[in-house]
């Protein structure tokens, strides 16, 4: 039996460590400690509405320093770009990012949004871009992100094939306990394509052997051995490929294809025996793995090549039914994804609110296309374009949800116009009433304001005398008026007018000084009281508009707005019919990829079957003519 090749094994394993979301201490501003809320959650959807929204708001303002964004305003910008690269904006975000780039912002700040840029152009394959962006970054750079900005400028240098410069910076890297098993590992790699293969497998080798429990470094160790594994299968060398690839973990990601190769490297070592026993552990395991499925020819192989016939018939009959069910299994999915329901399964909520949701796709009994696209399923590619296709989904449950909402607002504003219009008119009239005698009181106020600044020029005794006092002085002339109409003389009658008069004004001249602070004092406390009475007018204003404009002018925006959501809807459909029949038409060939396979292994199997029986026969035939 020939091998089958060796699965196209990545040299370059990349990670990018999650950025913190910008400060939430100190947060002035609601609305933005909102979408940090939102944020911390991964929904940077509900993050990117209300940030977004808040920005622009602020953007606006006439007097942008009073608002409460202002003390944030370049966190919040920043914040922006965040989330749109978080959310797979990566136009937008590398607009925004840029932004606080060019702006006047805190060094820190910028050689953050740099660093993110420079992962923007990464992600996009914009390597050249990239680079630059991290050419821009000099002076403070913040704590955090100092190791991650290293590994991303070797992780370019790798992908621009510059491993001299991508060995050099990881060499100069002081990473932490995080970074430390990924970077030991890029730099095996970057040894190992500048041509310094002994380097590389030194460290490689220190790699496969890093400290570390949690489930990425263990990971990078198990990638670090199989891939050392390899390269010397490759060389021929191999009893050394299966010192390295026996040390990859049996439940590991990588433990497939080790245990795959390691029996390869016992075979071409004519070790059958201990060939027998990794493809023994891998025949056991799901069938529609790839490896597995070879391991169930292989396992048979070495018994044969062990001239154990009857085992390896056995092997080939158990292996040749288990292929012709995966076969059906295929032709089953293949239709199933011809029908949308590959589709409707990756939409389903409650299978992607689980992180491991493309492994429990397989666990569903009404989803048999899931069975073997959990490799492709995995892949970054498929990754990105089933991410579209799930985004579009949840913009669409969204878009309906608030569909459904203007029926409410509608309800809303027929509530309010019930509830206003009646009571409205008989309020209107009693404040026209109200109004009329306030304006009375305000110009009556405004009169004695301007009475006393006349005083303070040109003293008025008059002014300030009691209602009692004026009413007698007004008596004196009238009766002084009286008298100088008869023509009398009259002279004791004018005597005792003329010293009631000069009594009366010798009291006003002397007491002129404490009325008038008593009158300034009484004005002040009125001037409060018309204040509160300003302000409570103010208010009645504003509530009654207020109140007209809780349920006037809302038919229009709100009609506008149902358009514009029901052609992004129709658009969304029309968009999601493109990408999911691209996702379709890419599982169903990576699907009929499998099933030739299969078919190949189905064919191997029969032959390898029949000649299995007829050497068991041979060797049953030779026995009994020796018994």
């Amino acid at each position: 039996m020939k091998r089958a090749p060796f699965s196209t094994i990545g040299l370059l394993l990349l990670v990018f460590l999650p950025g913190s979301p910008a400060r939430s201490e100190d947060l002035r501003d609601p609305y933005f400690g909102e979408a940090l809320y939102y944020a911390n959650q991964g929904r940077y959807f509900e993050a990117l509405q209300r940030l977004d929204t808040e920005v622009g708001q602020h953007g606006g303002l006439d007097e942008p320093d009073l608002d409460t964004l202002y003390y944030h305003i370049d966190d919040a910008r920043f914040s922006l770009g965040d989330f749109e690269l978080r959310y797979r904006m990566h136009h937008r975000a590398g607009r925004a990012i840029r932004a606080v780039l060019e702006g006047d912002v805190d060094e820190a700040v910028r050689n953050d949004a740099a660093y993110r840029l420079a992962r923007i152009h990464f992600q996009k394959g914009q390597m050249a871009d990239a680079l630059h962006a991290l050419e821009r970054i000099e002076g403070r750079i913040p704590e955090r992100i100092r190791d991650d900005i290293e590994f991303l400028r070797a992780n370019v240098y790798l992908a621009m094939d510059r491993p001299v410069d991508a060995a050099g910076t990881l060499k100069r890297m002081r990473s932490g306990e995080e970074l430390e098993p990924f970077v030991a590992y890029n730099l095996g790699i970057a040894l190992l394509k500048e041509g310094s293969r002994q380097d590389a497998f030194r460290q490689l080798d220190a790699a496969g052997e890093g400290a570390g429990d949690d489930p990425a470094a263990a990971a990078i160790r198990d990638k670090a051995n199989l891939v050392l594994g390899t390269i010397l299968f490759e060389d021929g060398r191999y009893t050394e490929a299966k010192t390295y690839l026996d040390r990859v973990r049996l439940d590991g990601p990588f433990s497939a294809q080790a245990l795959l190769s390691s029996g390869w490297a016992d075979v071409h070592a004519e070790n059958f025996e201990r060939a027998v026993v990794p493809w023994g552990i891998l025949a056991e395991r799901e069938v529609t793995d790839a490896a597995t499925q070879e391991a169930m020819l292989a396992l048979p192989f070495a018994y044969g090549k062990l001239d154990v016939h009857g085992r390896a018939a056995l092997l080939y009959g158990r292996a040749l039914d288990s292929f012709g069910q995966e076969v059906t299994k295929l032709d089953d999915s293949i239709a199933s994804i011809r029908k949308g329901r590959f589709l409707e399964a990756l939409i389903r909520e409650e299978i992607r609110q689980n992180e491991d949701w493309v492994v429990r796709l397989r666990s569903l009994p009404d989803t048999p296309e899931t069975y073997y696209l959990t490799e492709l399923l995995a892949s970054h590619d498929f990754q990105t374009g089933l991410q579209n296709y799930l985004d579009l989904a949840d913009l669409k449950r969204k878009l309906l949800s608030w569909q459904s909402g203007f029926d409410a607002f509608d309800d809303m504003v027929v509530v309010r116009r019930e509830h206003y219009d009646p009571l409205l008119p008989d309020v209107d009239g009693q404040f026209r009433k109200l109004d009329s005698r306030m304006r009375l009181r305000l110009e009556q106020h405004e009169m004695l304001e301007h009475r006393l600044q006349d005083m303070l020029t040109a003293p008025r005794p008059e002014f300030l005398a009691t209602t009692g006092e004026a009413q007698l002085l007004g008596r004196i002339e009238s009766l002084e008026q009286r008298l100088n109409a008869a023509g009398g003389e009259e002279p004791a009658l004018r005597e005792r007018l003329g010293r009631l008069k000069g009594t009366l004004i010798w009291t006003l001249e002397t007491e002129y000084h404490e009325r008038l602070t008593v009158f300034d004092g009484n004005l002040r406390e009125l001037h409060d009281a018309v204040a509160v009475l300003r302000d409570r007018y103010r208010q009645f204003v504003r509530v009654r508009q207020a109140a007209t404009h809780s349920y006037v002018g809302y038919e229009r925006p709100i009609n506008r707005l149902r358009t514009r959501v029901g052609e992004a809807i129709a658009r969304i459909d029309l968009l999601m019919a493109k990408q999911g029949h691209v996702i379709e038409v890419v599982a169903i060939d990576e699907l009929q990829v499998r099933r030739e396979r299969l078919q190949t292994y189905q064919n191997q199997a029969r032959y390898a079957l029949a000649d299995s029986y007829d050497r068991a026969t041979q060797v049953q035939a030779r026995r009994t003519d020796a018994e």
